[in-house]
Protein backbone atom coordinates (compact mmCIF):
# COMPACT_ATOMS: atom_id res chain seq x y z
CA UNK A 1 0.00 0.00 0.00
CA UNK A 2 3.02 2.46 0.77
CA UNK A 3 4.49 1.83 -2.64
CA UNK A 4 1.22 2.03 -4.37
CA UNK A 5 0.92 6.01 -2.49
CA UNK A 6 4.14 6.92 -3.24
CA UNK A 7 3.80 5.74 -6.46
CA UNK A 8 0.58 7.65 -6.99
CA UNK A 9 2.24 11.01 -5.17
CA UNK A 10 5.00 11.27 -7.92
CA UNK A 11 2.44 10.96 -10.94
CA UNK A 12 0.14 13.51 -9.11
CA UNK A 13 2.94 15.30 -8.56
CA UNK A 14 5.03 15.11 -11.59
CA UNK A 15 1.82 15.68 -13.82
CA UNK A 16 3.62 12.83 -16.45
CA UNK A 17 1.15 10.28 -16.23
CA UNK A 18 1.23 7.76 -19.00
CA UNK A 19 5.06 9.04 -19.95
CA UNK A 20 6.37 6.74 -16.64
CA UNK A 21 6.10 3.65 -17.59
CA UNK A 22 7.89 2.23 -14.92
CA UNK A 23 6.28 3.89 -12.41
CA UNK A 24 3.13 2.03 -14.42
CA UNK A 25 4.66 -0.94 -14.40
CA UNK A 26 5.26 -1.20 -10.22
CA UNK A 27 1.43 -0.27 -9.67
CA UNK A 28 0.62 -3.07 -11.89
CA UNK A 29 3.05 -5.62 -11.13
CA UNK A 30 0.68 -8.33 -9.81
CA UNK A 31 -1.36 -7.78 -12.74
CA UNK A 32 1.93 -8.28 -14.84
CA UNK A 33 2.68 -11.34 -13.12
CA UNK A 34 -0.80 -12.89 -13.91
CA UNK A 35 -0.47 -13.31 -17.46
CA UNK A 36 2.40 -16.05 -18.44
CA UNK A 37 4.76 -15.73 -21.17
CA UNK A 38 4.35 -18.20 -24.59
CA UNK A 39 6.96 -20.32 -23.17
CA UNK A 40 4.88 -21.06 -20.37
CA UNK A 41 1.64 -21.66 -22.30
CA UNK A 42 0.11 -24.59 -24.13
CA UNK A 43 1.02 -23.42 -27.55
CA UNK A 44 2.96 -20.29 -28.28
CA UNK A 45 0.02 -18.43 -30.24
CA UNK A 46 -2.44 -19.21 -27.17
CA UNK A 47 -4.87 -15.95 -25.87
CA UNK A 48 -4.00 -14.55 -22.48
CA UNK A 49 -0.24 -14.85 -22.43
CA UNK A 50 2.56 -11.96 -22.68
CA UNK A 51 3.30 -8.97 -20.12
CA UNK A 52 2.86 -6.10 -22.84
CA UNK A 53 -0.73 -7.26 -23.42
CA UNK A 54 -3.55 -6.84 -21.40
CA UNK A 55 -7.55 -7.99 -21.69
CA UNK A 56 -8.73 -5.20 -23.46
CA UNK A 57 -5.96 -6.72 -26.35
CA UNK A 58 -6.84 -10.03 -25.65
CA UNK A 59 -10.35 -9.06 -26.62
CA UNK A 60 -9.29 -7.59 -29.64
CA UNK A 61 -7.28 -10.43 -30.72
CA UNK A 62 -9.70 -12.55 -30.43
CA UNK A 63 -12.24 -10.20 -33.13
CA UNK A 64 -8.84 -10.35 -35.33
CA UNK A 65 -8.50 -14.22 -35.16
CA UNK A 66 -12.02 -14.65 -36.00
CA UNK A 67 -11.57 -12.49 -39.09
CA UNK A 68 -8.66 -14.11 -40.37
CA UNK A 69 -10.46 -17.24 -40.30
CA UNK A 70 -13.74 -16.68 -41.24
CA UNK A 71 -13.14 -14.22 -43.42
CA UNK A 72 -9.53 -14.67 -45.34
CA UNK A 73 -8.31 -17.83 -45.18
CA UNK A 74 -11.66 -19.59 -47.25
CA UNK A 75 -10.24 -17.60 -49.80
CA UNK A 76 -6.83 -18.36 -49.95
CA UNK A 77 -6.03 -20.43 -53.03
CA UNK A 78 -7.80 -18.33 -55.23
CA UNK A 79 -6.34 -15.05 -54.26
CA UNK A 80 -2.73 -16.54 -54.71
CA UNK A 81 -3.66 -17.68 -57.81
CA UNK A 82 -4.96 -14.16 -59.36
CA UNK A 83 -1.94 -12.55 -57.58
CA UNK A 84 -3.72 -10.23 -55.85
CA UNK A 85 -6.70 -10.24 -53.01
CA UNK A 86 -10.19 -8.95 -53.64
CA UNK A 87 -10.53 -5.41 -53.23
CA UNK A 88 -13.58 -6.22 -50.31
CA UNK A 89 -11.45 -7.50 -48.15
CA UNK A 90 -9.55 -4.25 -47.74
CA UNK A 91 -13.07 -2.43 -46.96
CA UNK A 92 -14.25 -5.55 -44.55
CA UNK A 93 -11.29 -4.86 -42.97
CA UNK A 94 -12.05 -1.04 -42.14
CA UNK A 95 -15.24 -2.07 -41.01
CA UNK A 96 -13.63 -4.42 -38.35
CA UNK A 97 -11.19 -1.82 -37.10
CA UNK A 98 -7.98 -3.67 -37.79
CA UNK A 99 -7.00 -0.70 -40.14
CA UNK A 100 -5.47 2.36 -38.56
CA UNK A 101 -4.98 0.77 -35.41
CA UNK A 102 -2.86 3.19 -33.79
CA UNK A 103 -3.40 6.33 -35.24
CA UNK A 104 -5.30 8.85 -32.93
CA UNK A 105 -9.16 9.03 -33.30
CA UNK A 106 -8.59 13.31 -33.69
CA UNK A 107 -6.94 12.64 -37.05
CA UNK A 108 -9.51 9.76 -38.37
CA UNK A 109 -8.11 6.64 -36.65
CA UNK A 110 -9.34 3.94 -34.56
CA UNK A 111 -7.43 5.16 -31.51
CA UNK A 112 -5.81 2.27 -30.34
CA UNK A 113 -2.42 1.64 -29.02
CA UNK A 114 0.92 0.43 -30.75
CA UNK A 115 0.40 -2.96 -29.00
CA UNK A 116 -2.89 -3.10 -30.84
CA UNK A 117 -1.45 -2.44 -33.90
CA UNK A 118 1.18 -5.58 -33.73
CA UNK A 119 -2.45 -7.75 -32.59
CA UNK A 120 -3.08 -7.23 -35.94
CA UNK A 121 0.02 -8.41 -38.16
CA UNK A 122 0.46 -11.30 -35.39
CA UNK A 123 -2.95 -12.47 -35.78
CA UNK A 124 -2.01 -12.70 -39.65
CA UNK A 125 1.08 -14.57 -39.80
CA UNK A 126 -0.76 -16.89 -37.21
CA UNK A 127 -3.44 -17.73 -40.39
CA UNK A 128 -0.44 -18.03 -42.04
CA UNK A 129 -1.18 -15.65 -45.19
CA UNK A 130 0.34 -12.63 -45.61
CA UNK A 131 -1.72 -11.38 -48.51
CA UNK A 132 -3.51 -8.54 -48.11
CA UNK A 133 -0.72 -7.02 -46.83
CA UNK A 134 -2.07 -4.85 -44.11
CA UNK A 135 1.27 -4.64 -42.23
CA UNK A 136 3.34 -2.36 -44.79
CA UNK A 137 -0.21 0.13 -45.26
CA UNK A 138 -1.03 0.05 -41.22
CA UNK A 139 2.77 -0.08 -39.75
CA UNK A 140 4.74 1.94 -42.29
CA UNK A 141 2.68 4.17 -44.87
CA UNK A 142 -0.08 5.59 -42.45
CA UNK A 143 2.16 6.59 -40.70
CA UNK A 144 4.14 9.12 -42.53
CA UNK A 145 1.26 10.64 -43.66
CA UNK A 146 0.69 11.32 -39.77
CA UNK A 147 3.87 12.04 -39.04
CA UNK A 148 4.76 14.80 -41.54
CA UNK A 149 0.99 15.06 -43.57
CA UNK A 150 -0.25 18.76 -43.71
CA UNK A 151 -4.04 19.04 -41.84
CA UNK A 152 -5.24 19.05 -45.32
CA UNK A 153 -3.12 15.96 -46.64
CA UNK A 154 -4.58 14.00 -43.34
CA UNK A 155 -7.67 15.35 -43.82
CA UNK A 156 -7.44 13.86 -47.67
CA UNK A 157 -6.11 10.82 -46.81
CA UNK A 158 -6.43 9.33 -43.64
CA UNK A 159 -10.52 8.45 -43.39
CA UNK A 160 -10.06 6.28 -46.72
CA UNK A 161 -7.00 4.77 -45.59
CA UNK A 162 -8.49 3.63 -42.16
CA UNK A 163 -11.81 2.50 -44.20
CA UNK A 164 -10.03 0.70 -46.81
CA UNK A 165 -11.18 2.94 -49.60
CA UNK A 166 -7.53 3.91 -49.84
CA UNK A 167 -5.09 1.48 -50.05
CA UNK A 168 -1.48 2.44 -49.88
CA UNK A 169 2.12 2.14 -51.32
CA UNK A 170 5.53 2.81 -50.52
CA UNK A 171 8.05 3.65 -53.50
CA UNK A 172 11.14 3.52 -52.39
CA UNK A 173 13.25 0.29 -54.23
CA UNK A 174 14.45 1.03 -58.09
CA UNK A 175 15.60 -1.54 -60.39
CA UNK A 176 19.36 -0.13 -59.22
CA UNK A 177 18.49 0.78 -55.56
CA UNK A 178 17.57 -1.54 -53.14
CA UNK A 179 18.58 -1.51 -49.30
CA UNK A 180 20.98 1.75 -50.59
CA UNK A 181 18.20 4.40 -50.78
CA UNK A 182 20.73 7.07 -52.16
CA UNK A 183 21.10 4.93 -55.15
CA UNK A 184 17.57 5.69 -56.43
CA UNK A 185 17.49 7.78 -59.41
CA UNK A 186 13.50 8.94 -60.25
CA UNK A 187 13.38 12.68 -60.12
CA UNK A 188 11.35 15.42 -59.54
CA UNK A 189 12.10 18.61 -61.15
CA UNK A 190 10.06 22.39 -60.43
CA UNK A 191 8.34 23.51 -62.79
CA UNK A 192 6.04 26.53 -61.70
CA UNK A 193 4.39 25.81 -58.29
CA UNK A 194 4.49 22.06 -59.72
CA UNK A 195 6.59 19.16 -59.79
CA UNK A 196 7.23 16.77 -62.56
CA UNK A 197 8.22 13.60 -61.49
CA UNK A 198 9.67 10.60 -64.18
CA UNK A 199 11.30 7.54 -62.96
CA UNK A 200 10.27 3.84 -62.12
CA UNK A 201 9.84 1.70 -58.89
CA UNK A 202 10.18 -1.85 -58.75
CA UNK A 203 9.16 -4.71 -55.90
CA UNK A 204 6.55 -2.24 -54.48
CA UNK A 205 3.82 -4.13 -52.56
CA UNK A 206 0.19 -2.74 -52.96
CA UNK A 207 1.76 -1.22 -56.04
CA UNK A 208 -1.06 -2.79 -58.18
CA UNK A 209 -3.69 -2.43 -56.29
CA UNK A 210 -2.46 1.15 -54.28
CA UNK A 211 -5.00 4.15 -54.74
CA UNK A 212 -2.11 6.32 -53.12
CA UNK A 213 1.41 5.92 -53.49
CA UNK A 214 4.70 7.68 -51.69
CA UNK A 215 7.08 8.24 -54.00
CA UNK A 216 10.29 8.77 -53.05
CA UNK A 217 12.63 11.26 -55.43
CA UNK A 218 15.65 13.26 -55.95
CA UNK A 219 14.69 17.32 -55.81
CA UNK A 220 18.31 18.54 -55.76
CA UNK A 221 20.51 16.14 -57.94
CA UNK A 222 23.43 19.32 -56.83
CA UNK A 223 23.04 18.31 -53.24
CA UNK A 224 26.44 18.19 -51.15
CA UNK A 225 25.06 14.75 -50.19
CA UNK A 226 22.13 13.04 -51.72
CA UNK A 227 20.30 12.43 -48.38
CA UNK A 228 20.14 16.27 -49.03
CA UNK A 229 18.29 16.27 -52.01
CA UNK A 230 15.97 14.08 -51.82
CA UNK A 231 11.75 14.13 -51.30
CA UNK A 232 8.78 12.49 -50.88
CA UNK A 233 5.49 13.01 -52.82
CA UNK A 234 2.27 11.72 -52.82
CA UNK A 235 0.79 10.56 -55.82
CA UNK A 236 -2.33 9.24 -56.46
CA UNK A 237 -3.59 6.64 -58.99
CA UNK A 238 -5.14 8.67 -61.61
CA UNK A 239 -2.50 11.13 -62.23
CA UNK A 240 -1.83 11.57 -65.73
CA UNK A 241 1.41 9.50 -66.28
CA UNK A 242 1.90 7.17 -62.84
CA UNK A 243 1.26 3.49 -64.92
CA UNK A 244 1.61 0.69 -62.92
CA UNK A 245 3.26 -2.58 -64.53
CA UNK A 246 2.40 -6.17 -64.59
CA UNK A 247 2.19 -8.14 -60.59
CA UNK A 248 5.74 -9.67 -60.56
CA UNK A 249 5.74 -13.87 -60.29
CA UNK A 250 7.67 -14.37 -56.97
CA UNK A 251 8.28 -17.90 -54.99
CA UNK A 252 6.31 -16.70 -52.10
CA UNK A 253 3.95 -14.34 -50.55
CA UNK A 254 1.83 -14.93 -53.95
CA UNK A 255 -0.95 -13.17 -52.97
CA UNK A 256 0.33 -9.66 -51.99
CA UNK A 257 0.66 -7.57 -55.14
CA UNK A 258 4.17 -6.72 -55.89
CA UNK A 259 4.88 -4.98 -58.72
CA UNK A 260 6.56 -1.91 -60.88
CA UNK A 261 5.67 1.77 -60.45
CA UNK A 262 6.09 4.00 -63.93
CA UNK A 263 6.58 7.67 -63.74
CA UNK A 264 6.65 9.94 -66.94
CA UNK A 265 6.21 13.41 -66.93
CA UNK A 266 3.73 13.30 -63.88
CA UNK A 267 2.76 16.77 -62.70
CA UNK A 268 2.42 16.64 -59.22
CA UNK A 269 1.12 19.69 -57.24
CA UNK A 270 2.42 21.58 -54.27
CA UNK A 271 -0.21 20.10 -52.21
CA UNK A 272 1.02 16.43 -52.33
CA UNK A 273 4.42 17.18 -51.73
CA UNK A 274 4.70 15.06 -47.68
CA UNK A 275 6.71 17.18 -45.20
CA UNK A 276 9.78 19.47 -46.58
CA UNK A 277 11.42 19.84 -49.46
CA UNK A 278 14.46 17.74 -49.38
CA UNK A 279 13.91 16.17 -46.00
CA UNK A 280 12.57 13.01 -47.71
CA UNK A 281 15.43 10.88 -46.54
CA UNK A 282 15.21 11.69 -42.56
CA UNK A 283 11.72 11.00 -42.75
CA UNK A 284 12.98 7.56 -44.23
CA UNK A 285 15.33 6.91 -41.73
CA UNK A 286 13.47 7.98 -38.76
CA UNK A 287 10.42 5.34 -39.70
CA UNK A 288 12.62 2.77 -40.58
CA UNK A 289 13.18 1.49 -37.11
CA UNK A 290 9.56 0.81 -37.14
CA UNK A 291 9.30 -0.92 -40.25
CA UNK A 292 12.09 -3.24 -39.35
CA UNK A 293 10.33 -3.73 -35.81
CA UNK A 294 7.24 -4.79 -38.14
CA UNK A 295 9.31 -7.46 -40.25
CA UNK A 296 10.71 -8.78 -36.54
CA UNK A 297 7.03 -9.54 -35.40
CA UNK A 298 5.94 -10.94 -38.32
CA UNK A 299 9.06 -13.12 -38.69
CA UNK A 300 8.97 -14.26 -35.39
CA UNK A 301 5.25 -14.57 -35.11
CA UNK A 302 5.09 -16.84 -38.51
CA UNK A 303 7.60 -18.99 -36.82
CA UNK A 304 5.60 -19.67 -33.61
CA UNK A 305 3.31 -20.65 -35.85
CA UNK A 306 5.33 -22.93 -38.04
CA UNK A 307 6.61 -24.58 -34.57
CA UNK A 308 2.69 -25.63 -33.93
CA UNK A 309 1.91 -26.77 -36.54
CA UNK A 310 5.19 -28.65 -36.95
CA UNK A 311 3.81 -30.06 -33.02
CA UNK A 312 0.78 -31.12 -34.44
CA UNK A 313 2.15 -33.18 -37.51
CA UNK A 314 5.08 -34.85 -35.58
CA UNK A 315 1.97 -36.03 -32.81
CA UNK A 316 -0.39 -37.79 -35.04
CA UNK A 317 2.36 -39.09 -37.85
CA UNK A 318 4.14 -42.33 -37.48
CA UNK A 319 7.24 -43.82 -38.18
CA UNK A 320 8.99 -47.31 -37.48
CA UNK A 321 6.02 -47.92 -34.97
CA UNK A 322 5.34 -45.19 -32.90
CA UNK A 323 4.87 -41.55 -33.24
CA UNK A 324 7.42 -38.39 -34.96
CA UNK A 325 7.08 -37.09 -31.56
CA UNK A 326 8.18 -40.16 -29.33
CA UNK A 327 11.81 -39.92 -30.68
CA UNK A 328 14.36 -38.57 -29.22
CA UNK A 329 15.67 -36.74 -32.09
CA UNK A 330 12.57 -34.56 -32.96
CA UNK A 331 12.02 -33.75 -29.44
CA UNK A 332 15.09 -32.21 -29.21
CA UNK A 333 14.92 -30.21 -32.47
CA UNK A 334 11.12 -29.35 -31.04
CA UNK A 335 13.31 -28.04 -27.54
CA UNK A 336 15.46 -26.09 -29.84
CA UNK A 337 13.24 -24.40 -31.74
CA UNK A 338 10.99 -23.42 -28.67
CA UNK A 339 13.93 -22.13 -26.61
CA UNK A 340 14.91 -19.49 -29.93
CA UNK A 341 11.48 -18.58 -30.55
CA UNK A 342 10.90 -17.40 -26.85
CA UNK A 343 14.07 -15.63 -26.97
CA UNK A 344 13.19 -14.12 -30.12
CA UNK A 345 9.51 -13.22 -28.23
CA UNK A 346 11.11 -11.45 -25.39
CA UNK A 347 13.63 -9.23 -27.39
CA UNK A 348 10.02 -8.30 -29.41
CA UNK A 349 8.45 -7.48 -26.93
CA UNK A 350 10.95 -5.29 -25.35
CA UNK A 351 11.34 -3.71 -28.67
CA UNK A 352 7.42 -3.21 -29.04
CA UNK A 353 7.76 -1.52 -25.30
CA UNK A 354 10.39 0.65 -26.42
CA UNK A 355 8.81 2.08 -29.61
CA UNK A 356 5.39 2.60 -27.23
CA UNK A 357 7.73 5.01 -25.16
CA UNK A 358 9.44 6.63 -28.11
CA UNK A 359 12.84 4.92 -27.21
CA UNK A 360 13.32 2.13 -30.13
CA UNK A 361 16.82 3.42 -32.24
CA UNK A 362 18.06 2.18 -35.52
CA UNK A 363 20.72 -0.33 -34.31
CA UNK A 364 18.09 -2.35 -32.02
CA UNK A 365 15.53 -2.56 -34.43
CA UNK A 366 18.31 -3.83 -37.14
CA UNK A 367 18.86 -6.59 -34.51
CA UNK A 368 15.34 -7.50 -34.08
CA UNK A 369 14.83 -7.50 -37.76
CA UNK A 370 18.27 -9.39 -38.32
CA UNK A 371 17.84 -11.93 -35.54
CA UNK A 372 14.12 -13.15 -36.10
CA UNK A 373 13.72 -13.15 -39.97
CA UNK A 374 16.93 -15.50 -40.06
CA UNK A 375 15.32 -17.65 -37.30
CA UNK A 376 11.63 -17.36 -38.92
CA UNK A 377 14.06 -18.65 -42.13
CA UNK A 378 15.92 -21.38 -39.68
CA UNK A 379 12.44 -22.40 -37.87
CA UNK A 380 10.75 -22.81 -41.73
CA UNK A 381 13.34 -25.01 -42.96
CA UNK A 382 13.74 -27.06 -39.70
CA UNK A 383 9.62 -28.04 -39.62
CA UNK A 384 9.51 -28.65 -43.00
CA UNK A 385 11.98 -31.15 -42.62
CA UNK A 386 10.19 -32.76 -40.01
CA UNK A 387 7.25 -32.83 -42.17
CA UNK A 388 9.47 -34.80 -44.90
CA UNK A 389 7.98 -35.13 -48.08
CA UNK A 390 4.43 -33.91 -47.13
CA UNK A 391 6.30 -30.82 -46.17
CA UNK A 392 7.03 -30.06 -49.89
CA UNK A 393 3.20 -30.23 -51.00
CA UNK A 394 1.85 -26.57 -51.30
CA UNK A 395 -1.39 -27.72 -49.72
CA UNK A 396 0.45 -28.48 -46.49
CA UNK A 397 0.70 -25.01 -44.42
CA UNK A 398 4.44 -25.52 -43.93
CA UNK A 399 5.57 -25.55 -47.54
CA UNK A 400 3.37 -22.28 -47.64
CA UNK A 401 5.07 -21.07 -44.68
CA UNK A 402 8.20 -21.86 -46.15
CA UNK A 403 8.10 -20.24 -49.72
CA UNK A 404 6.88 -17.10 -47.50
CA UNK A 405 9.55 -16.84 -45.01
CA UNK A 406 12.23 -16.70 -47.66
CA UNK A 407 12.31 -12.79 -48.37
CA UNK A 408 12.26 -11.67 -44.67
CA UNK A 409 15.98 -11.50 -44.57
CA UNK A 410 15.60 -8.86 -47.26
CA UNK A 411 13.29 -6.78 -47.99
CA UNK A 412 13.34 -3.45 -45.37
CA UNK A 413 17.02 -3.71 -45.70
CA UNK A 414 18.77 -6.49 -46.40
CA UNK A 415 20.37 -8.77 -43.44
CA UNK A 416 23.80 -7.90 -44.55
CA UNK A 417 22.70 -3.88 -43.92
CA UNK A 418 21.22 -4.71 -40.44
CA UNK A 419 24.71 -5.99 -39.72
CA UNK A 420 26.33 -3.12 -41.08
CA UNK A 421 24.03 -0.55 -39.12
CA UNK A 422 24.43 -2.82 -35.97
CA UNK A 423 28.46 -2.55 -36.26
CA UNK A 424 28.53 1.02 -36.75
CA UNK A 425 26.82 1.56 -33.55
CA UNK A 426 29.34 -0.77 -31.95
CA UNK A 427 32.43 0.79 -33.54
CA UNK A 428 31.34 4.49 -33.66
CA UNK A 429 28.55 4.99 -30.91
CA UNK A 430 26.53 6.35 -33.25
Amino acid sequence: MMLRTVCSSILKNTGIGRSVPCVHAILNKRSFCARPEIGQAERLTDIGTRKIMTPDHDMFRESVRKFFKDEISPHQDEWEKQGYVDRWVWERAGEMGILGVDVPEELGGVGGDYVSSNVVLEEQVYANFPGPSFPIHNDVNIHYLVNYGSKEQIERYIPGTVSGKIITAIGMTEPSAGSDLQGIKTIAKKDGDDWILNGSKVFITNGYMCDLAIVVAITDPNAKKLAHGITLFLVDADMPGFQKGRILQKIGQKAIDTSELFFEDVRIPQSNVLGEVNRGFYYLMEQLPRERLTVANLANGHAEFMFEETRNYVRERKAFGKTLANLQTVQHKLAEMKTELCIGRAFVDQCIELHSEGRLDSSTASMAKYWCSELENKVAAQCLQLHGGWGYMWEYPIARAFADARVQTIYAGSNEIMKELIARQIVTGK
